[in-house]
């Protein structure tokens, strides 16, 4: 989230497990692989601007196994002109550079 509130997003993108098998949907559409989710995330926030600051919250972590855990959580931007938000799940696995997210179903809430 840190990362993300500074604008950069390929230091946020560490989160994501560097790998063509990740699997991130949001807004009907489904994109595969590390690259694809980074572009997905330049093209939807090109600036500053349009990525706000980020805020979490109802997080709930679930550890499912030694290596794997499923998050669900509220998200929310905060812009200047609006404030959108919804809902995520995570599948995480831990991997040698630590957890990391393989599937991400991000989900927005109807506009206010």
């Amino acid at each position: 989230m840190q990362a993300w509130n500074r604008g950069d997003l390929e230091a946020f993108m560490t989160g994501y497990a560097r790998t063509d098998s990740l699997r991130f949907a949001s807004g009907g559409d489904v994109y595969r692989g590390w690259q694809a989710a980074l572009e997905r995330y330049r093209n939807a926030y090109p600036d500053r601007a349009a990525m706000g600051t980020l805020a979490f919250d109802r997080l709930d972590v679930q550890l499912l196994a030694p290596r794997s855990a499923l998050v669900f959580g509220a998200w929310q931007l905060n812009r200047v002109n609006d404030a959108p938000h919804g809902l995520f799940t995570l599948l995480l696995e831990r991997r040698p550079a630590g957890w990391r997210i393989v599937h991400d179903h991000t989900s927005s809430a109807a506009a206010d």
